[in-house]
Formats: C-alpha cells, sequence, structure tokens
C-alpha cells in the first residue's frame, strides 16, 4: 500500500480481536464494540522530523486512539483509518 499520511497524522489498520463470553462462547466482530486497537502503518513527515514525537509512534506500533477518531477509507481493499497523533491515547508495548 503506498498512503502517505501529511502532517502530524497516522494511517492505522484496526486490529482483529476474538472475544469469548465467560461461558466460551465466540462474539463474531459485528455484535461486538468497534476495536480502539489498531497498528500504525504510515506516519507522517512533522512526526518524523521532530525531535519530541518521532520516538512516540513509529511504523509497526499497536496503539490505542480514542473511539470517535479519524477518518475512514478503503485503500486497495483493505480498510484504514488516518487519525492525528493526539487521537494517539497510548502505545501498547
Amino acid at each position: 500500500m503506498s498512503l502517505r499520511p501529511l502532517g502530524d497524522r497516522l494511517v492505522i489498520k484496526k486490529v482483529e480481536v476474538e472475544e469469548k463470553t465467560k461461558s466460551g462462547i465466540v462474539l463474531p466482530s459485528a455484535a461486538q464494540e468497534q476495536p480502539t486497537m489498531a497498528e500504525v502503518i504510515a506516519v507522517g513527515d512533522e512526526i518524523t522530523n521532530d525531535e519530541k514525537k518521532k520516538d512516540q509512534v513509529k511504523v509497526g506500533d499497536k496503539v490505542i486512539f480514542s473511539k470517535y477518531a479519524g477518518t475512514e477509507i478503503k485503500v486497495e481493499g483493505e480498510e484504514v483509518i488516518i487519525i492525528k497523533i493526539s487521537d494517539v491515547l497510548a502505545v501498547i508495548e
């Protein structure tokens, strides 16, 4: 995929999380609340060139982001979200 975010934006792809109830029933993704965990696919130039921000998020990181943040688009059949770095709440290590 060749998508380059501008400014202080990130391109992320949601991570599918399979969830089970206590009794062992697997809930399909349609029955669950939308996940707010994603993998960073691309990082904007403002982030990589800023001394303070460049170490916060990098390609391949798993992040938790604000529930209603960003713009969802489809590129080459894949659904991705473009968000601002300020919408990232945490990096999962």
